[in-house]
């Protein structure tokens, strides 16, 4: 059975200003360190303006699959065939729209939209979209687990003092104390049902291929644009290390609920690249070139496709 999502709202009014609030600080602190570290950025900028351009033709090349590899995966979280022109189309507006609202909302808000056009009703569509979550969140730790041993060393674990060790290992308790008690009444009709269309979708290998090689090929994908990036301004770094920083990076940062993760997904990206010996200065050139093929460059094309999706009814 699918819960009604109209029931029970997962954010209300107060967790929507908190995060609007939190993604305001964050911003804040973002243009702070971006004030701060401009002598760097710049020294980037110019380094990435006479990068190689067959190398970034490579990136681009890469960020316009993962469109395609989205569209694949959400495709195969629903066992209803979707348009694939409309669904390509949806999930580049649902990137765009990403970028504008905190913590993935404006994609969901999207994506939800769209398969209701196409007919799902409103607690299969936001069930579809969680199925494809959570193959994505275990895809990544796949890839991490196969690439971390291929790296040794690359992601150290830094010495934790045992009382903060103990600290934080109690509040992780309470909190699931908390959450068991308040939470898990609500959330067990819904997790119930994302399990129950895990186990039909595997029922049909078409599907269960769609959505797992549609997630595979978007982390693979979004790897290759850094590693294509990094080739381009010059950067000493294997693919697999470089695949292995961006698949931290991006998952520590989608922790923070930024609007397509602005200012934290590039603090972890220039991070880790730093921390594995990259200069600071080819670390800010590798950051834009991934950001503006990703995100800056496709955002206004995807706002307009968005309009005309809903000028089309077709959202």
């Amino acid at each position: 059975m699918v819960p009604n999502v109209n029931a029970t709202p997962v954010t209300g009014r107060r967790g929507v200003y908190w995060q609007t609030g939190l993604c305001l600080v964050l911003l804040a602190g973002a243009g702070w360190l971006l004030s701060r570290h401009w002598p760097t950025v710049r020294h980037g900028v110019l380094r990435l303006a006479v990068a190689d351009q067959g190398w970034l033709l490579v990136a681009a090349l890469a960020a316009l699959g993962t469109w395609v590899s989205s569209a694949l995966a959400q495709q195969g979280a629903v066992a209803r065939r979707l348009p694939g022109g409309r669904l390509v189309a949806a999930q580049f507006a649902a990137s765009a729209a990403n970028h504008l609202l905190p913590a993935g909302l404006g994609a969901g808000a999207v994506n939800l939209r769209f398969l209701m056009r196409c007919g799902l009703p409103a607690g299969r569509g936001a069930s579809a979209l969680a199925v494809k979550a959570a193959a994505g969140a275990v895809v990544r730790l796949v890839l991490i687990a196969a690439l971390a041993p291929v790296c040794p060393g690359l992601l150290r674990i830094p010495h934790v003092p045992a009382a903060v060790l103990l600290a934080v290992t109690a509040a992780a308790v309470l909190l699931a104390v908390l959450v068991r008690a308040r939470l898990w009444a609500r959330c067990r009709g819904a997790v119930t049902a994302v399990a129950a269309d895990i186990r039909d979708l595997h029922t049909r290998p078409v599907r269960a291929a769609a959505l797992w090689g549609g997630s595979a090929a978007f982390a693979a994908l979004h790897s290759l644009v850094l590693i294509a990036v990094t080739r381009a301004v010059g950067l000493p770094l294997s693919p697999a290390r470089v695949a292995l920083l961006y698949l931290a990076a991006s998952g520590a940062a989608a922790l923070l609920p930024t609007p397509g993760g602005l200012g934290s997904l590039d603090a972890a990206l220039a991070l880790a690249l730093t921390a594995s010996g990259t200069p600071a200065a080819a670390a800010a050139s590798a950051v834009l070139g991934y950001r503006l093929l990703t995100m800056w460059l496709p955002l206004l094309p995807g706002l307009v496709v968005l309009g005309l999706l809903v000028r089309r009814r077709a959202l």
